[in-house]
């Protein structure tokens, strides 16, 4: 219900992922969901993130109800030939590629796309984006591209 309840706030995500694994940890129902998603405008990479998933159990003893952590992780790899779209960013600052709540309000989950031209790679950058603190919580996966 609460994943729902998450979906329905989302105003938009760069990407659609799709479960591919839950592993539970404990004994009360708390899970670290495993998502795969292709970037929307490279072709041939494919994405997979690690998030925990606090169960209502959780929730209800620990508060703070509407928020899960964090903590995440992501890597991602070459699953074909990759192309770079038109759209891509070479910006510093990267572009988002996939966002998802982490709260009702204050938290997205989000993956960046950083374009390396210098060093021929895609850098992909998992972190929490918190209105209130920030967060220094992140993931970093590297695909390299070909020579020019």
């Amino acid at each position: 219900m609460l994943r729902t309840l998450t979906a329905l706030c989302l105003l938009t995500a760069a990407a659609h992922a799709d479960e591919v694994g839950r592993v539970g940890v404990d004994w009360v129902g708390n899970d670290i969901v495993v998502e795969a998603f292709a970037d929307p405008e490279v072709q041939g990479v494919t994405c997979h993130i690690a998030y925990f998933d606090r169960s209502v159990y959780d929730r209800l003893s620990q508060g703070n109800w509407f928020e899960d952590p964090s903590y995440s992780a992501v890597d991602c790899v070459q699953s074909g030939p990759i192309v770079l779209g038109k759209g891509v960013s070479t910006a510093a600052k990267g572009e988002t590629v996939f966002s998802e709540r982490q709260s009702l309000i204050l938290k997205s989950l989000k993956v960046t796309r950083i374009v390396d031209s210098k060093n021929n790679a895609l850098i992909y950058l998992a972190h929490a984006s918190e209105l209130t603190e920030g967060s220094g919580k992140m993931s970093i996966s590297v695909i390299p591209l070909s020579a020019p």
